[in-house]
């Protein structure tokens, strides 16, 4: 019997030259995008990488309680790189603070963790399978990621 293999994956070379290191306090993180994403079955979908973008998601998971809570501290901001070609830093520079009302929760209340993300709008960027998304973070604040694809079909404006 023979056993099928999976089908070979091409990583790209993480190459983080051009870079400096991440700031005294800061953790740095790294995101290296695949070139070779599964297509979506959906033909509504685009296939193309050019209409593709990576959303940094910054936060920190958290206990949470029957309070509502978020995080309050600096955006994300992005350096571009003149030694890097193109590459660019993204840094949250200060602390993340979580914020909570202090009300007293009922003993029956659920408990649980959640993760919070900071900022209220999502932070977008171009899809490049070639570069490394490299993301300088304060301790204990961590880095998520997702695609996001656009739909392949335009739609009209309203001229006014």
């Amino acid at each position: 019997m023979v056993a099928a293999s999976a089908p070979a994956v091409a990583i790209p070379r993480l190459d983080l030259s051009g870079y400096p290191a991440a700031k005294q306090g800061l953790k740095r993180w790294v995101i290296q995008p695949s070139g070779l994403l599964p297509k979506s079955e959906d033909a509504m979908i685009s296939a193309h990488p050019l209409d593709w973008r990576v959303q940094l998601i910054v936060g920190k998971e958290v206990d949470v309680d029957c309070n509502v809570k978020r995080l309050s501290g600096p955006s994300l901001s992005m350096q571009r790189l003149p030694k890097a070609s193109g590459k660019a830093l993204f840094e949250v520079s200060g602390p993340v603070l979580v914020l909570s009302t202090r009300m007293a929760c009922r003993p029956e209340q659920a408990k649980g963790k959640s993760f919070l993300s900071l900022g209220k709008q999502p932070y977008l960027i171009p899809y490049n399978a070639s570069w490394p998304v490299v993301v300088d973070l304060p301790d204990g604040v961590e880095l998520r990621w997702r695609v996001w694809k656009a739909e392949t079909r335009q739609q009209e404006a309203v001229k006014l």
